[in-house]
């Protein structure tokens, strides 16, 4: 246990605020179980970034999912680093497309997949999704997959 904490620098300290974007405050610590795979999810139902344009908040439920390699991402730093997010200019699809690299970077998973439900404004919803699946592996077929099927039984909007 002492081996996959060591290194991480969030877990159990004080917590520093920061809204400015930035990925070097991600961690993350070695997979025990390099060998099977599994799916781990992360539920991100307060993420906010600020439209580039006029600066107004938009808010989004982000679903981040991913078949880890021989790292995962530590969790309190990924909180951190959404936070960020919080005074970061961007439009929706970017911001989505962002996290994804910046986690697949970080972590060099077999399979990952972002999805960003943004509340609307101006009386229309965006809800981006990227995916990437590790070359050479059956992640790459599933990426290809998911990306096609991604949105073939769509939900009825009428909580937002």
């Amino acid at each position: 246990m002492e081996q996959s904490i060591k290194g991480l620098t969030k877990l159990g300290q004080d917590t520093e605020y920061s809204f400015q974007y930035d990925p070097s405050v991600l961690e993350a610590f070695p997979n025990q179980h390099p060998d099977l795979d599994y799916f781990v999810k992360f539920n991100c139902p307060e993420f906010t970034s600020l439209c580039p344009m006029t600066g107004q908040p938009d808010f989004a439920t982000l679903y981040i999912s991913y078949v880890p390699n021989l790292r995962l991402v530590e969790s309190k730093s990924l909180k951190l680093y959404l936070f960020r997010f919080r005074n970061h200019g961007d439009f929706h699809e970017n911001c989505v497309v962002t996290i994804m690299k910046d986690l697949q970077q970080l972590l060099e998973p077999k399979y990952i997949e972002v999805l960003g439900k943004f509340l609307p404004r101006g009386g229309i919803s965006i809800d981006p999704y990227v995916n990437y699946g590790m070359e050479g592996t059956k992640w790459a077929d599933m990426a290809a997959y998911r990306l096609h099927r991604h949105d073939l039984n769509p939900e009825n909007i009428d909580n937002r």
